[in-house]
């Protein structure tokens, strides 16, 4: 297993990494590169750990040597795999679709995400081709960003839907990533769209633990997770209703740095994944990590095998 150097990691914690720049545009349309020795990334919650292990695998069979790199959010991942610190990473294609563009165009940029797959995906390469980046195809799993409150406060006060919670008029505080307070899908979409009195992000991540725990506790009162998430029911958690569809159905999709993995090796090698990986698969596996508190590489090496994928 290949370590980045002190020097490598420190300039992506500090967010100095990034990608071409206008002198170097010819790098991205230079031929696909195929480097043996690839650094996979994970944004550090159990299904992106989940899907940077089989990554992981899956190259390693193939004849790569990998090491894995966890960055906790996009802002820091996305400009060193554009740099090629990270050299692949699962993403989530309307999610990273809208982000791209608000990198290109700003803040105020309309969203190009939608639940229109091929719609998404065109934007989506659209504005990931000029960074360096290749997005490769998505299979069948797909992952969708989803707010739980606790049972006994939806019955407490007549919820089932996100509309309710904003006619209530509840103050709530927010148990989510700490990229939660500035992208559209998250604290200023419920504002917008639900009118839901958001007095405070608890920076807790993304349907970890402490977050879940922080609502069963009654600490917060809403939690951002998935709906892949099958621990929901263990901490007396219900998923309030996307009525007004703020959230956009997100394919998984590998992307990857185009000048160190953009070969024919890499695209077969993480393709196998897309024939068989399906979002009940995810929960499962998502289960096995967070309620049997499996290790992540386990379950997806487990997986793998039973796929027929790992020998």
């Amino acid at each position: 297993m290949r370590r980045r150097s002190a020097f490598a990691a420190l300039l992506l914690l500090t967010g100095c990494a990034t990608g071409p720049s206008l002198e170097s545009q010819g790098e991205v349309t230079a031929p696909p590169g195929d480097s043996r020795n690839l650094t996979i990334g994970s944004a550090g919650f159990t299904e992106s750990d989940l899907l940077a292990q089989m990554y992981a695998l899956l190259l390693n069979q193939a004849g790569y040597k990998t090491s894995m790199l966890t960055v906790a959010n996009r802002e820091l991942y996305e400009p060193a795999l554009e740099s090629g610190q990270i050299d692949v990473v699962p993403e989530y294609a309307a999610t990273f679709a809208d982000w791209l563009g608000a990198k290109a165009n700003g803040a105020d940029a309309p969203p190009v995400g939608s639940p229109d797959l091929a719609a998404t995906m065109k934007a989506l390469r659209e504005l990931a081709t000029p960074r360096g980046l290749t997005v490769l195809d998505p299979g069948r799993a797909v992952d969708q960003n989803t707010f739980a409150v606790s049972a006994s406060y939806a019955r407490q006060h007549g919820l089932k839907t996100l509309s309710d919670l904003g006619a209530s008029g509840l103050p709530v505080r927010l148990a989510a990533g700490d990229e939660c307070v500035q992208r559209p899908y998250c604290r200023p979409g419920l504002e917008k769209t639900y009118g839901i009195d958001i007095t405070g992000v608890d920076p807790k991540g993304v349907g970890t633990t402490p977050a879940k725990q922080a609502v069963q506790s009654g600490r917060d009162q809403m939690v951002l997770t998935t709906t892949t998430d099958a621990t929901l029911p263990e901490f007396g958690l219900v998923i309030l209703t996307d009525d007004k569809h703020l959230q956009n159905a997100d394919y998984v999709v590998p992307v990857v740095n185009r000048s160190r993995a953009g070969g024919e090796g890499v695209t077969r090698a993480l393709g196998a994944l897309n024939d068989v990986l399906t979002t009940a698969d995810l929960a499962s596996m998502n289960q096995q990590v967070d309620s049997w508190r499996r290790l992540a590489t386990d379950v997806a090496r487990t997986y793998l095998e039973d796929k027929g994928l790992l020998k």
